[in-house]
């Protein structure tokens, strides 16, 4: 299996269409460090060279799982990490602000065992801290050498313009990545994030394209082990909503698509994201061997135009079924951020 990179917006790197995402290494998810490791390893020899994770990440733990693993080949490795999810209790052990990024930074390149870090993402963004403030310090960081590139992380279309116009007007460093859900069930940013994204010319790495496991082809309908709010209480997985009845059946639809057009579902789903002009890479996060061979082959498969058409019939272009599943801008229609 040979790898074909692509570029990672105008920065001149070249990345693969697979990230391999770190969360699950870890007591979030796999805790036998030995089988992360090789799990790490066999990613990195099938060509995936970007390895994302996050500071919050099983506390730390993924980053210094991460870290011990790549202390050989770390020439080999785009390495992307986050900051902003709350380290701790401590008001002020967490966030955008200057006074943070720079402990958060120190934190995470001791953990990962570096000198310096390729790409820095800002997890989230904050309506209460001005984005000035942010990339002023990351400015810094870029400057000092610890900080190679810098991104967003589930930014709305209006926030990622707004950080561009102002490291412009400050001569400040710019994102050059944004990091969103995407997914043929959560489909949201094809109205305006990816458009955004592509005019401003920032390369693109999407989370959850398997949307959190639905497009696994683990979860069918009226099969054994199908999500229930008891077997999976998180808001994703709860099937009281009509939106997550919804999905089941639609995911049969992708199934049988799949099915009719000789591939597996996950080869079906991630094929569909990678193809996307918009998009750079897409991050998948496997606990286990299996779950990556799993994920590979979807490299190489490009979705005829047949079945791209029946994807937009079965769940349409810039529609995500359920809108719970939009992480990004979710933050701008709470009811504080209304008119009551």
């Amino acid at each position: 299996m040979s790898m074909t990179y692509r570029p990672l917006g105008r920065t001149g790197v070249q990345v693969s269409p697979l990230t391999l995402g770190a969360m699950m290494f870890g007591p979030w998810g796999n805790d036998d460090r030995a089988d992360a490791t090789r799990i790490i390893h066999r990613a990195l020899d099938a060509g995936i060279n970007v390895v994302d994770t996050a500071d919050v990440y099983s506390g730390g733990v993924s980053e210094e799982i991460v870290g011990k693993a790549i202390a050989s080949r770390r020439d080999e490795v785009f390495l992307a990490t986050k900051f902003f999810m709350p380290m701790s209790d401590e008001p002020n052990h967490g966030g955008g602000s200057r006074l943070w990024i720079m402990r958060a930074v120190e934190d995470s390149l001791r953990r990962l065992g570096t000198d310096h870090i390729d790409l820095y993402q800002v997890h989230r963004p904050s309506s209460g801290t001005d984005v000035e403030e942010t990339l002023g310090a990351l400015t810094d960081l870029v400057r000092q050498g610890k900080v190679r590139y810098i991104g967003s992380s589930s930014y709305s279309a209006g926030q990622i313009v707004e950080a561009q116009w102002t490291s412009r007007d400050r001569g400040l460093e710019r994102f050059v990545t944004e990091q969103p859900p995407y997914s043929i069930l959560v489909r949201g940013i094809e109205q305006d994030v990816l458009p955004t994204v592509q005019r401003h010319g920032m390369g693109t790495f999407c989370y959850s394209p398997l949307s959190g496991g639905w497009l696994s082809g683990r979860w069918r309908k009226g099969a054994a082990g199908a999500p229930t709010s008891a077997a999976r209480p998180s808001a994703r997985f709860d099937m009281s909503p009509p939106a997550n009845q919804r999905k089941l059946d639609l995911v049969e639809d992708l199934a049988l698509l799949a099915d009719e057009a000789g591939m597996s579902l996950i080869d079906l789903a991630l094929a569909f994201v990678i193809n996307h002009p918009g998009l750079t890479s897409a991050i998948v996060g496997p606990r286990t061997m299996e779950q990556l061979e799993s994920y590979l082959p979807a490299t190489e498969i490009t979705l005829t135009a047949d079945v791209l058409d029946r994807i937009d019939e079965i769940v349409a272009p810039g529609v995500t079924v359920n809108p719970d599943d939009d992480s990004y801008g979710a933050h701008e229609l709470t009811a504080a951020s209304r008119r009551r």
